[in-house]
């Protein structure tokens, strides 16, 4: 059964094939992701990579977690369920700040 591992630490200019490529040191990669923010594409320097056999899971924390990645140090263990989130709170509105709206001054 695959085993997902944690992987923070990841310099931002990581791609998913860099990741795969350095994890399979360890063993068979079934899927690495790194997560990526949604309005800007960018990743957050963190991400999963799933080994295919739990003992490989051990081999890659083992040897990864601590160690430089492309001159950053790996955060590697085991990847905990995500937990269930409340809803986002909505404030009203949907403005910004500024200066408010129309006020029938001048019109440019």
């Amino acid at each position: 059964m695959a085993t997902k591992l944690y992987v923070g630490g990841l310099p931002y200019s990581s791609t998913e094939d860099s990741l795969r490529d350095h994890f399979s040191q360890a063993g068979n990669v079934v899927s690495a992701t790194i997560i990526k923010d949604k309005m800007s594409g960018r990743s957050k320097g963190f991400g999963f990579v799933e080994m295919s056999t739990e003992e490989e899971a051990n081999k890659a924390i083992e040897t990864f977690d601590g160690q430089d990645f492309d001159g950053r140090k790996l955060t590697v263990n085991i990847a905990r369920p995500m937990e269930e989130r409340p809803p986002r709170r909505s404030f009203g509105g949907g403005g910004g700040g500024g200066r408010g709206g129309d006020r029938g001054g001048r019109s440019y």
